[in-house]
């Protein structure tokens, strides 16, 4: 049997978010059934290290370019699409958050059947309608994305799978009622509209010197240190910890009380770092966005208005006035939650069976 040659391109491991989706998805694979490669801009990172370790071709390759000036458009595609022919790809799987379009151009002029993961809520200009009527399938991760593409038949609401083996509490050791202090934590690629500052003023709005927060993600920049700032002009710097990006976020939150995700502005497209805590039986609170309301929609009482930083402060009061027994329960009901509903197993099979649909069709 021939197998299917899939091409995922993303733009690097390091910032992007879905670097460990895209990585949980190539382990996945049926190998006899598919082969994989992956496209990507550069090998900085951590991550990278760990994505090399599946032992598939990783091509440091540029697989889009400006639009402009369009008129030698297709003369600068001519080493993408020679790129994508010569490596005789049946798939281009795209990961890239962007509106580009030049991508898909490119996959469908060298034959190649393109579609691409809608990871973010981002919409609006006409590049996007562009790319997504170019596409030959598109996938959507929360049920609100659909509204943006009403037209298209061809798309699947495939929402993101995590390994829960990997994100379990059994790896650690078991959580203790302790009394000295109520630990939360959130993690995050630290950019303005995650939100961190909604958090930090909550705490401070709670006037209890009991609480601990926890940051996790890369804080050396603007917003980092914006960040940091303000928790100095608050007095709080010996409340909130920034501890920077770890490769490995679970023995952090396996140690927390209570994980946070407090985004705002137009939503998230799911929120992994949400479902990982989730599965790691830890309760959560999140602003109630798209993609956030999405993974909570059976947990309505763990959503705050987003921005509202008296809310979520009067909402981790009552978390913490729950005792431990029944934070437990929680955490345990929302583990629940995620096996049902972002299963690995189901995630890789969904992926499977459309790859295998999209061969088959004659256009």
């Amino acid at each position: 049997m021939q197998k299917t040659k899939i091409l995922f391109t993303i733009p690097n491991f390091d910032t992007a978010g879905s670097g460990k989706v895209v990585h949980d998805l190539v382990k996945g694979l049926d190998k006899n059934k598919f082969e994989v490669e992956i496209a990507c801009r550069h090998d900085r990172g951590e991550f990278f290290k760990v994505v090399q370790s599946l032992n598939v071709p990783i091509h440091l390759i540029e697989t889009t370019c400006a639009y402009r000036p369009y008129a030698s458009l297709l003369f600068r595609l001519r080493p993408i699409i020679k790129f994508f022919k010569e490596n005789n790809y049946d798939i281009v799987h795209s990961w890239h958050y962007s509106s580009d379009w030049t991508e898909v151009l490119a996959a469908r002029l060298a034959g190649a059947k393109w579609i691409y993961t809608k990871k973010a809520m981002s919409w609006g200009n006409r590049h996007w309608k562009i790319r997504s009527f170019l596409a030959n399938f598109i996938i959507i991760i929360n049920n609100e994305m659909q509204q943006y593409f009403p037209n298209k038949k061809n798309q699947a609401l495939i929402p993101l799978g995590i390994d829960t083996n990997y994100y379990s509490p059994n790896h650690f050791p078991k959580p203790i009622n302790r009394e000295e202090h109520f630990q939360i934590i959130t993690v995050a690629n630290l950019v303005p509209v995650k939100g961190i500052e909604v958090l930090i003023q909550a705490i401070k709005e709670s006037e209890d010197p009991k609480i601990r927060l926890i940051v996790l993600g890369d804080d050396a920049n603007e917003y980092g240190a914006y960040l940091k700032n303000l928790c100095d002009e608050l007095n709080m710097t010996h409340q909130v910890a920034f501890l920077g990006k770890r490769p490995d976020v679970r023995p952090y939150i396996a140690d927390s009380d209570l994980y946070v995700i407090p985004t705002i502005g137009i939503g998230e497209g799911l929120g992994m770092a949400l479902v990982e805590a989730m599965s790691m039986e830890i309760p959560v609170l999140g602003s109630d966005i798209s993609g956030v309301n999405f993974v909570l929609k059976d947990f309505k009482s763990l959503l705050f208005e987003a921005g509202n930083a008296l809310a979520l402060s009067q909402d981790i009061k009552r978390m913490q006035s729950r005792s431990f027994e029944e934070r437990q329960q929680l955490g345990a009901d929302l583990r629940t939650h995620v096996l049902n509903n972002y299963n690995y197993d189901s995630f890789i099979e969904a992926h499977e069976n459309l790859y295998k649909e999209l061969v088959n069709r004659k256009t």
